[in-house]
């Protein structure tokens, strides 16, 4: 027997009424019929498969293609008293009938699993056998290859249309153009699908570039002014902690948030953030899916993203109360030749991907045509080092094979090994001579880390590996062998990255059935990376109706409240004459700086330094050798 839509959003989700398309979307699909939902971020995609699913009898099968997003939706379920299930790669294969008899018979009413998962012949099998009342593609661009994240897999999820052929379909995505949306409809073969789209403008939400030098400076500055919650994206993990640091040492309270950190600490720090006790989360773009906190009041990128997708996304955290709100990109010229240098030397070619897959299969050591189902801890530094090879490219490369299906990746926690000679020098003589056959590893180990007998000492089992031409596994064991004869401490190892291999090593082989993909799809990075740094670039049109205009939306109205909008409006009432005045008042009184001058003026800082730059081709003011303005 049905429920209410509307008592089950006040039952479990404390709302009392449905938010732009949700209603229409929810009362499609429990007539049976498809949808495709495109809502922003922000527009509660979730609630609009979750609630049909709960109103009915039976289970909703969700495909999600992050790990990290699968564990938070199935962990605010059952935070809400919700039976959920996720099956991820880190369930054994001998397990997995177990955990699916489980989800037929245990009342479980929503079943979250990859698009890999999907494929397996014994997950098939038990699909048919459930009684499924809704399926749900998250995430549903993955499917197509103009969309930002494209992820080959997506397009084998089509097959649920055969496997439970009387049950509707939801597609949803926060991001989609016309032709990924279009892409979305054929590749999951949705009939005569509702096509709700809410609109992805966010009219409370000032979008802004902002270019200068002193990046740190300006940052420093925008957080200050800015009462509420922030988020400051940057571009890698130690960038995050530097950041974050700085920050906390110019007044504000910070703390830093990415992949390589422990659950626990992320669960630390996101609390204090939540909470108000951290006013700003520096992160990278691994956080934010699934978390919702509506009173953020500014998102910065410190870096440039690498497609308007990424950007209007992760942008679209800030002022989801409806409430005013920034989103700005900090950047400059130096940012963007980096990018450019880093973007295009970082795409792996086929040659890249198959040097990757080969070392990675030498480094577990799999051999030719073996297959395993194991789960490998894999540390990505170590791996790069023992083979001498570019991170970035090497990073893409794994992320290439793991959306090919080839691989699985996932993150978890960094730790070095480390460990502590806590015997004399004597005894280690007298151990090399009765322990002979682990006497080369022991002393290249010895060799290569002084002071490893006054304090705990970081190694690097591969590089040890390496140099004593022996397998890691066999380092392992002479290291755990050391700890249990009592010689050395031992913090062994955990990583950063997981890794579970999908298909058996046939090296070249493996590659060559993608190949002829992967160069096509690095040209629609490349085309999505132009038209990114063009938005940068962009000095005319309304930043929002520029965004509006890539996912298809006419906007006839400019927002008002963006840069370009701001300064049409600015240079319309600025009094030039007025604001020269100033300047030259205030620099009669003293020698400034630019920012100095900025800080003190009531103007905004564009048409500062307009004024500023006209005076001196004027030759009323000059600049000294400390860059500071002085009156000719």
């Amino acid at each position: 027997m049905e429920k209410d839509p509307l008592s089950i959003l006040r039952t479990y989700w404390g709302h009392s009424s449905f938010k732009g398309s949700q209603e229409r979307i929810i009362q499609t699909v429990l007539k049976g019929k498809d949808v495709l939902a495109l809502l922003p971020t922000g527009g509660g995609k979730s609630v609009c498969f979750q609630i049909p699913a709960l109103a009915q009898e039976g289970i909703c099968i969700v495909v999600s293609p992050l790990i990290a997003l699968i564990q938070d939706q199935v962990n605010s379920l059952r935070k809400k008293g919700i039976k959920a299930i996720a099956l991820t790669g880190t369930i054994p294969f001998n397990e997995l009938v177990d955990v699916l008899d489980n989800c037929m018979f245990g009342n479980y009413k929503f079943v979250y699993l990859s698009p890999e998962r999907l494929q397996q012949e014994l997950v098939q099998d038990k699909l048919r056998q459930m009684n499924v009342n809704l399926v749900a593609i998250d995430e549903a661009h993955c499917i197509s290859q103009w969309g930002h994240d494209f992820r080959p897999a997506y397009l084998e999820c089509s097959i649920i249309r055969s496997l439970l052929p009387e049950v509707p379909i939801i597609a949803l995505t926060a991001t989609a153009t016309e032709q990924v949306a279009n892409d979305i409809i054929v590749n999951l073969k949705l009939t005569t699908p509702l096509v709700a789209k809410d609109s992805f403008i966010r009219k409370n939400i000032s979008f802004r570039v902002l270019w200068e030098e002193d990046k740190r400076y300006r940052l420093k500055r925008i957080c200050t002014e800015t009462k509420g919650s922030i988020i400051v994206y940057a571009g890698t993990r130690r960038l995050t902690q530097e950041l974050s640091q700085f920050l906390n040492g110019n007044g504000s309270t910070a703390t830093y948030f990415h992949g390589g950190i422990t659950k626990k600490e992320k669960e630390q720090k996101l609390h204090l953030w939540l909470n108000d006790r951290i006013k700003i989360m520096v992160a990278t773009n691994a956080f934010g899916m699934g978390v919702d906190k509506p009173d953020v009041r500014l998102v910065v990128h410190y870096q440039i993203p690498d497609c308007i997708e990424n950007y209007y996304q992760e942008a679209g955290r800030a002022g989801r109360d409806g409430a005013p709100a920034k989103a700005l990109l900090v950047t400059n010229r130096a940012d963007e030749m980096q990018l450019n240098h880093q973007f295009h030397g970082a795409l792996p070619d086929i040659h890249t991907l198959k040097k990757v897959y080969q070392k990675l299969n030498n480094y577990f050591q799999i051999a030719y045509g073996e297959y395993t189902d194991d789960v490998f801890k894999f540390s990505f530094n170590d791996f790069i080092e023992a083979y001498d090879l570019n991170s970035y490219r090497t990073y893409n490369a794994l992320k290439v094979l793991d959306q090919n299906s080839v691989i699985a990746l996932s993150e978890s926690f960094s730790k070095k090994t480390k460990i502590h000679f806590v015997v004399s020098k004597d005894r280690i003589f007298d151990y090399l001579e009765r322990n002979q056959k682990s006497a080369p590893i022991i002393q290249v180990i010895l060799r290569t880390y002084g002071g490893i007998f006054d304090f705990e000492t970081k190694i690097k089992v591969p590089l040890i590996a390496k140099k004593a031409n022996a397998p890691i596994a066999r380092v392992m064991q002479v290291l755990e062998q050391l700890a249990k004869d009592g010689v050395i401490t031992f913090d062994a190892q955990e990583s950063d990255l997981e890794i579970n291999f999908l298909v058996p090593r046939e090296d070249d082989y493996t590659i060559n059935a993608f190949a002829n993909k992967i160069e096509k799809h690095n040209e629609v990075k490349i085309e999505k990376l132009e038209k990114m740094l063009r938005y940068v670039h962009n000095e005319k049109v309304c930043r929002s109706r520029e965004i509006m205009a890539y996912f298809g939306e006419n906007e006839s109205d400019d927002c008002g409240i963006c840069d370009i909008c701001m300064r049409r409006s600015n240079t319309k009432i600025l009094d030039t004459e007025k604001l020269a005045h100033d300047i030259l008042v205030h620099l009669s009184a003293e020698k400034q700086s630019s920012r100095a001058l900025i800080e003190s003026l009531y103007a905004d800082e564009r048409s500062i330094l307009l004024v500023i730059r006209s005076l001196l081709e004027d030759g009323k003011i000059r600049i000294n050798t400390k860059n500071e303005y002085e009156i000719c």
